[in-house]
């Protein structure tokens, strides 16, 4: 077991506060944080070659009216979706475990139909060379024609009209033109030889005629474009997308104008292009954000150290790591332990052997279905516990919370004191809490750096579209699923640009955003073939 942070006090009390007073983020600094958020911002819709310059990926222009009739020149396509948009379409998302192959068809009224089929990527297609890979993905999109579409494409093949297809590409990217991205670099396991440097586009289409399908891709996206797309299309308008789950990122909607990177190109004739943010890269220097001793060792075992920095804060592949390894700490702590009397187990032992739904678990059953004030009374956690004098309110409580314990962790029940089940509850409390704060200065600074928003204490900057509803679409486990996290989400946007325009920001899920969002680029491109 790779050497982590113990504890060495005689005060057990005193060793707990230290880790909440780590793991809580004051109102200061949040403030604090959205402002350093923002200069990155600047930095990368200034510069090329920061941290954070994904941020400045060329989608595409939403308001332009022109298209260029010269081919080396990106084609910009007009219109953020609103809802009224019709057609079928094919869409395909390639982004963890399994590779997703959709139809999709837009109703024109806000509504959508989607069938689906999941295809398997294996660690060797992972890891191997990159024709393997999209050979692989083009025979896939060839099986959902030949069994799962629900339209008659030909099987793709054939001499008909070629079938138009969006590409949800959920990795780092320099986007060029709606459907042209250079790969800068694999994430999530992937490790796929001779392919970063290269067109993802070029890759999956040359796939595609290798095997003479008459298939043609014609929008690349990430998925958090497609999840604002997405929510633009189902409620009428939006101005960030963002994806809170195993992993995080944002787009949102800038003004061309502020990408002095772009000054001189044909791209800068435009008026708003969205940017695809990349903002789990936010402090890689690692300079504001709170690290623990618990951060560096979840960044010291990371396949991408010093990388990646604010996801691993915040999104849910490492939230229950962070909770197991402040237990195991608390298990190591002397001269006396302070969780399970110092036993371990092998499930504790685990790297990644805690997930993050275990935290969701033992929220829920915290919560409960008695929510008066004595049902979550509780002595000072630091302290020696006399069962026999809980409130009987809470022991009901306490007592689902062991069973949830012992069962994750693999303790015989009698080996768990309410204690110890406790303990685990407020620490995952912290660590959620600390995720959802920080989901929402993410937030928070795409409306500042807008100008929707503003910092406190600026009382000069002019706000922009004081009475409009500041849409935001999401998805992501965290954001779905996890108790109160949006709540805790939108108390860090409050503190952080006012109750005024907290109150006007719309959060609502965008379901399928990857599927739904490529077809609607795919609707867009289309119309300027």
């Amino acid at each position: 077991m790779p050497a982590i942070s113990a504890h060495q006090s005689d005060d057990a009390q005193s060793v707990l506060d230290t880790i909440g007073r780590q793991l809580t983020i004051t109102d200061e600094h949040l403030v604090e944080i959205t402002k350093a958020f923002v200069d990155e911002f600047q930095l990368g819709l200034n510069n090329y070659g920061k941290d954070m310059a994904m941020m400045c990926v060329i989608l595409f222009d939403l308001y332009a009216t022109r298209v260029s009739s010269d081919p080396s020149s990106p084609t910009f396509v007009p219109g953020v979706p609103d809802g009224s948009e019709k057609g079928t379409f094919l869409a395909l998302d390639l982004g963890g475990t399994n590779l997703r192959v959709c139809e999709v068809v837009l109703n024109g009224d806000k509504t959508f139909s989607l069938t689906q089929k999941k295809f398997k990527v294996s660690e060797t297609l992972k890891q191997g060379e990159a024709t393997a890979l999209f050979d692989y993905i083009a025979d896939s999109v060839d099986a959902f024609l030949t069994s799962h579409a629900k339209t008659d494409y030909n099987n793709g093949q054939g001499s008909g009209d070629a079938v138009y297809l969006g590409f949800t590409f959920s990795f780092p990217v320099e986007q060029t033109a709606l459907a042209k991205g250079k790969i800068l670099t694999w994430t999530k396991g992937y490790a796929a030889k001779n392919a970063v440097g290269n067109d993802v586009v070029q890759l999956l289409q040359d796939a595609f005629d290798r095997k003479h399908m008459h298939v043609k891709c014609i929008a690349l996206v990430n998925d958090t474009v497609g999840t604002l797309l997405t929510r633009a299309y189902i409620a009428g308008g939006a101005l960030i997308g963002a994806i809170f789950g195993t992993g995080t990122n944002g787009a949102y909607v800038e003004e061309i104008s502020n990408l002095k990177k772009l000054a001189g190109t044909a791209a800068a004739k435009g008026e708003h292009m969205i940017i695809n943010c990349e903002w789990g890269a936010f402090n890689n220097s690692r300079t504001h954000l709170p690290i623990t001793p618990y951060d560096n060792t979840v960044d010291r075992l990371s396949i991408n150290p010093k990388y990646q920095t604010f996801e691993k804060f915040i999104s849910g592949m490492y939230l229950g790591e962070i909770v197991r390894l402040i237990a195991v700490s608390l298990v190591d702590a002397v001269p006396h332990p302070l969780l399970f009397k110092g036993k371990s187990t092998a499930a504790l032992n685990k790297h990644y052997g805690l997930d993050t739904s275990f935290m969701s678990q033992v929220e829920e059953a915290w919560i409960g279905e008695d929510h008066s004030e004595d049902a979550y009374e509780l002595p000072p956690l630091g302290s020696d516990w006399d069962e026999s004098k809980l409130n009987a309110k809470v022991v009901p409580k306490l007592q689902r919370l062991k069973e949830i314990v012992a069962t994750t962790l693999e303790y015989k029940l009698e080996e768990v004191s309410y204690r110890d089940a406790a303990i685990l509850r407020w620490l995952s409390e912290l660590v959620a809490n600390r995720s959802a704060v920080l989901s929402g200065v993410a937030v928070a600074a795409v409306l500042v750096q807008t100008g929707r928003g503003r910092l406190p204490g600026d009382t000069t900057t002019p706000l922009k579209g004081q009475n409009d509803t500041l849409g935001v679409g999401v998805d992501g486990s965290l954001v779905e699923h996890y108790p109160n996290y949006q709540k805790k989400m939108r108390h860090s946007v409050r503190v952080i640009v006012g109750e005024q325009v907290e109150k006007r920001v719309d959060i609502g899920l965008a379901k399928d955003g990857s599927g739904v969002g490529a077809a609607l680029c795919a609707l867009q491109a289309l119309k300027h073939l």
